[in-house]
């Protein structure tokens, strides 16, 4: 059995057996990730250096936005070049690190949406306590305390996963490597593990989820009251989009990560698995904020249509409108 166990790489999915079809899916999410990255980078520009937009909502806007550069990075570039030269290895190294990054960024980016719920509250709940609730220490704490945080976390799921033997197969069902995946592959006992990924789904995705259905309830609860119709619309806004992505990201990432361990289609686990790291990243930009007038106007007024950046981010908001 030890014999066995010394797995030295793991071969990750393709997107499809056809050449085809992996060229074209291959393309199809290259331009997602660039969409993405362009989106992303278009936010951090603007809201650095438009000096309107230094408030505490779009501080965690662009802080989101590096968190979803770096998210969608950690996997899709890595997929599509594996999947247009078909070299699916992958080191046991590479995967312990990409289950890590995965698993760091998808905590940093549960905690900012979090943060931005909270945000909205005290913005339309207690407005006149806004500047002193949500002062710069407290972004800037915040955030830290965000980024160091998922450090540890990642650490112990990826240690307490890498920590088993693999003797079943070496053949990872998806396209990138995942906790849920290697568990299939283990031959030693993987009850500890499943306890941590269910504690660790109860309390930081359950409580954070509980956290953003309290601040919307009083929040929606607050804008009912607005005589104005338009102050209402434009709340709901910019309250339900948030809550769909929400929504999307958690429910897809628990169902993956909480479903009973029965062999199930390779295409369903993956385009599952697509909906907490690739969506996210790819709608974030689109209705958080370049659906924003403030952000439109940002980018006019930084002049970005003098550099060749924007001749693309024009095209991205065709796309948007």
């Amino acid at each position: 059995m030890a014999n066995v166990s010394m797995v030295t790489e793991f071969l990750l999915e393709g997107f499809a057996e056809v050449w085809e079809l992996r060229l074209l899916l291959s393309m199809l999410f290259l331009m997602m990730y660039l969409a993405t990255l362009l989106g992303n980078l278009i936010i951090i520009t603007v809201t650095t250096i438009d000096q309107n937009l230094h408030t505490p909502m779009y501080f965690f806007l662009r802080n989101l936005s590096i968190v979803d550069m770096c998210y969608i990075s950690v996997t899709v570039p890595s997929a599509c070049i594996n999947s247009l030269t078909d070299n699916r290895a992958i080191s046991v190294a590479g995967c312990a690190t990409q289950i890590f990054l995965v698993l760091y960024f998808a905590y940093v980016e549960t905690m900012f949406l979090t943060i931005m719920a909270q945000d909205r509250y005290v913005a339309i709940c207690r407005p006149l306590h806004y500047p002193v609730i949500m002062n710069q220490q407290f972004c800037v704490q915040a955030t830290l305390i965000f980024l160091l945080s998922g450090l540890p976390y990642s650490a112990l799921h990826t240690g307490n996963t890498f920590r088993l033997s693999f003797c079943h197969s070496n053949a990872v069902p998806q396209f990138f490597c995942d906790i849920p995946s290697l568990l299939r592959l283990s031959c030693s006992d993987t009850w500890s593990n499943k306890v941590l990924i269910f504690l660790s789904a109860v309390i930081i995705a359950g409580g954070c989820f509980t956290l953003i259905v309290m601040s919307y309830v009083r929040v929606f609860s607050t804008v009912l009251k607005f005589p104005v119709k338009e102050e209402r619309g434009k709340a709901f806004s910019t309250c339900v989009p948030h809550i769909l992505v929400l929504s999307v990201f958690l429910s897809s990432g628990t169902y993956v990560y909480l479903k009973p361990p029965v062999i199930s289609k390779v295409v369903q686990d993956i385009i599952v698995s697509m909906f907490y790291t690739i969506v996210p990243p790819f709608l974030n930009p689109i209705i958080y904020s370049l659906r924003n007038k403030q952000i439109k106007q940002a980018i006019r007024k930084c002049g970005l249509s003098n550099y060749f950046l924007f001749d693309f981010s024009r095209l991205f908001l065709i796309y948007v409108y």
